[in-house]
């Protein structure tokens, strides 16, 4: 898992724990169009740091769903692994759980602008995903109002490979751009598995502290997935160096690649004010 801060510190769990005490470099592409290429490229949504927030010891974003509203509790996303009480078990997940946990938001450069205080955590796992929502004393409508800043939108649709990302790390206020290289089927690490997940390019350097970032889509500026981890070491399979499990059951090694889990599959779950509905129609988060 890209590790946390405190799970580098006191565990050997989470990517990047000897890297996260040193500044981690901005990976960029540096080459220049040709004037063809330039003229058939989109137009690109530029990505700043608005709406992401710092943790502790990880970093997060606030985000929203297609049919929030303004008058909503916002909503937090981060790593299950970045959870205040420690890391899930196999199988193991949180939902309405109080917490009055803070979060640093930040502003399109990357300055604090405001602490925000969780009321629960909504929803928290490392099962077939990882990650962790928290409920906010705050409106969406009461952030913007006081700060000007909106939330990060979760995209509906499945991820697609080669599109353009940007992890963007609250924490370090750090960008890393790159591109999806693809996706794993099972992604293997110690005790836990994820599905499906998003695996990139090799530009994405990340490190500790990275965990829970949002993965921006660079063309449309929505979160498609949450950064959580990658292979440290080269090993198979183990804490700080998962690996791919195909539809055979064959095994793949990835030095150096990291990896984030998809997010369209939240948003069939946020239900009217913005609740966690694990019943709801298309829901397939695990439960409880």
């Amino acid at each position: 898992m890209k590790k946390s801060l405190a799970g580098a510190l006191l565990s050997v769990l989470l990517l990047g724990a000897t890297a996260a005490t040193a500044a981690p470099a901005t990976a960029l592409d540096t080459s220049t169009p040709t004037t063809a290429t330039a003229a058939a490229t989109p137009k690109v949504r530029a990505v700043t740091f608005a709406g992401t927030v710092a943790l502790s010891n990880c970093s997060g974003s606030v985000v929203r769903v297609p049919n929030s509203q303004p008058t909503d509790p916002a909503l937090v996303m981060s790593n299950g692994h970045c959870l205040e009480s420690g890391f899930p078990g196999p199988g193991e997940v949180i939902v309405n759980q109080p917490s009055s946990r803070t979060f640093s938001l930040l502003n399109s450069a990357g300055s604090k602008v405001a602490t925000l205080r969780a009321s629960k955590i909504a929803y928290g796992t490392m099962t077939d995903t990882d990650v962790s929502l928290y409920q906010l004393t705050s409106t969406y409508q009461q952030i913007q109002n006081s700060y000007g800043i909106s939330a990060l939108e979760l995209s509906a649709a499945h991820p697609t490979q080669g599109t353009a990302i940007s992890v963007v790390s609250g924490y370090w206020k750090r960008t890393y751009n790159c591109a999806i290289d693809g996706f794993a089927y099972r992604l293997k690490e110690g005790e836990w598995t994820w599905k499906d997940s998003v695996r990139y390019t090799s530009a994405c350097q990340t490190i500790g502290g990275t965990s829970g970032s949002p993965v921006l889509d660079q063309a449309t500026g929505k979160v498609v997935a949450v950064n959580n981890t990658g292979n440290e070491d080269g090993e198979r399979c183990t804490d700080n160096n998962p690996c791919e499990v195909d539809q055979n059951g064959n095994v793949t090694v990835r030095p150096g690649i990291n990896y984030g889990q998809e997010t369209y599959g939240i948003v069939p779950c946020v239900g009217t004010g913005n609740k966690i509905n694990l019943s709801a129609p298309g829901c397939t988060l695990p439960k409880p």
